[in-house]
């Protein structure tokens, strides 16, 4: 870990912080918070479409009110974007300040899926969001004991950085895939639209990669935010003038492939508005297992608890990694506490009806910015805070012009794939599957499970038992059982 030594009149601020320590400036720490914030802001509008549009197995909306009524539609929506604004605010807050270590946190988008779609639909929102707690309450339980901690630590060095690769190409990929230079498609994916980089969105976020590029080569300071800002004003300049409009309709299908594909960037009839929301403040903590008995609410609490360990997991790794941020004994300092606050965002995130929050592989944008400390965290919550009374103005930014950020960070976290050791087999191909499967599967959690199980399985082949560690056994089984929780399932159905 690269630091320096903080001077003997170092501020209280600097020394609880390890600004100094750490190589880094209050205004980098700043600008840093300010650049994760607008790479991952999309979470304000993206979040609601999914978990405030989604009924329950009764018909009810997360607010509560039937969805046979489209104006609670909207309601929804405008009650859990606030909610969610709310929620990733005071836990990125929590973290900078608790854990002092630049990473935010929001709704997570594989967690909110799964909520929607697979849980919900099998009972009430109280009811599968009192499930989601429960996962939460055993998290913090794994960490008060040690255990996710000791997880940490008996996971290889060098699957540690394929981790923080593989994360870098998952940001790559999510950068181009928002961004729609890569879409679904025949084959696969295709390139841009009908293979052709069409229309004005793509022409800003070529624009904005290229910007970002050169002034990240140059070592420009502040080079992700100035690029940033400068592609929206470009998108808002562009919106303005030729009248590109959304990509999809209200009913979210395709008409108009060349269009914004999310926020259209344009100034708000008004800049201030204010939504309480509380009102998603209901949950059943015991209602979800005797909706669906205890076998299957295991299996789904499982499911939960097993995605959001290892994602928090990989994304802190790679994250300390990119910035450092690694002790010479290995550890990430302020670990504990780190974790401790990402456990509680699990449980907060669900008690305030938006979700579980976890650490966001967006927060590299800020890293690669030059953020090391917690400052960087804190700001980012406040920006979220502010998003409270401010949401308008937050659905200026397109995806076109946050999304060339992730790109050139993904490249940054890639980097570490140097330290790995490709001439030893035994540890290349596990960190091999964690690599490709993270961007091929949508899903950090797959890589590292995918890596844990061939690291156990090669180590077994080579009868090498001493290096396979009693927690590597316990979580290579436990990743057994997740990959074959669906095939379970199906057979308990």
């Amino acid at each position: 870990m690269a630091t320096n030594t903080p001077t003997q009149g170092a501020s209280a601020l600097d020394r609880w912080f390890h600004i100094s320590e750490r190589g880094s400036t209050l205004s980098t720490e700043i600008r840093g918070g300010l650049v994760t914030f607008v790479t991952m802001a999309y979470i304000v509008v993206l979040n609601p479409l999914i978990i405030g549009t989604v009924p329950d197995k009764f018909g009810n909306l997360i607010s509560g009110d039937p969805i046979s009524n489209p104006a609670n539609i909207a309601h929804s929506i405008v009650l859990v974007s606030a909610g969610t604004a709310l929620i990733a605010g005071v836990m990125s807050i929590l973290m900078g300040a608790i854990g002092r270590f630049p990473v935010a946190l929001a709704a997570g988008l594989g967690l909110n899926g799964f909520l929607a779609f697979t849980i919900a639909p099998q009972m009430s929102w109280p009811e599968a969001l009192g499930l989601m707690i429960i996962g939460g309450l055993i998290m913090f339980a794994l960490v008060l004991s040690g255990f996710r901690l000791a997880v940490f630590r008996a996971v290889p060095e060098a699957l540690k950085y394929a981790i923080g690769t593989g994360i870098g190409l998952f940001i790559a990929l999510i950068g181009l895939t928002d961004a729609g230079i890569v879409r679904t498609g025949v084959p696969l994916i295709t390139f841009g639209v009908f293979g052709q980089l069409a229309g004005w969105p793509i022409f800003t976020f070529v624009f904005g990669l290229l910007l970002i590029m050169v002034l990240v080569a140059l070592r420009i300071r502040g080079g992700i935010l100035i690029g940033l800002l400068a592609t929206t004003v470009l998108a808002v300049i562009i919106e303005a003038t030729a009248k590109v409009g959304p990509m999809k309709d209200n009913t979210g299908a395709v008409t108009n492939p060349t269009g914004w594909g999310l926020n259209v960037p344009k100034m708000p009839a008004k800049a201030i508005d204010f939504t309480n929301p509380m009102g998603l403040w209901h949950f059943n903590l015991t209602g979800g297992v005797q909706a669906v008995g205890v076998l299957t609410a295991v299996i789904l609490i499982f499911s939960l608890l097993l995605s959001d360990f290892f994602d928090s997991i990989g994304t802190v790794t790679g994250l300390a990694n990119e910035a450092d941020l690694i002790q010479e004994d290995g550890e990430i300092e302020h670990i504990r506490e780190i974790l401790v606050v990402d456990s509680v965002a699990v449980m907060a995130g669900a008690a305030g009806g938006v979700s579980s929050n976890t650490a966001y592989i967006e927060s590299a944008s800020g890293v690669g910015d030059g953020a090391r400390t917690g400052i960087a965290s804190i700001v980012t919550g406040l920006m979220f805070l502010v998003a409270l009374f401010l949401a308008p103005l937050t659905q200026v930014v397109p995806y076109e012009a946050a999304t060339p950020a992730l790109v050139v960070v993904g490249f940054l976290m890639f980097t570490q794939i140097r330290k790995i050791p490709m001439d030893d087999y035994a540890l290349a191909i596990p960190c091999f599957l964690t690599i490709i499967l993270m961007p091929f599967t949508y899903s950090i959690t797959n890589g590292v499970g995918a890596g844990i199980v061939s690291y156990v399985l090669i180590k077994v082949a080579q009868r090498k038992f001493s290096e396979i560690s009693v927690i590597m056994w316990i979580i290579s089984l436990a990743f057994v059982a997740y990959f074959a929780i669906n095939p379970l399932t199906q057979l308990i159905k």
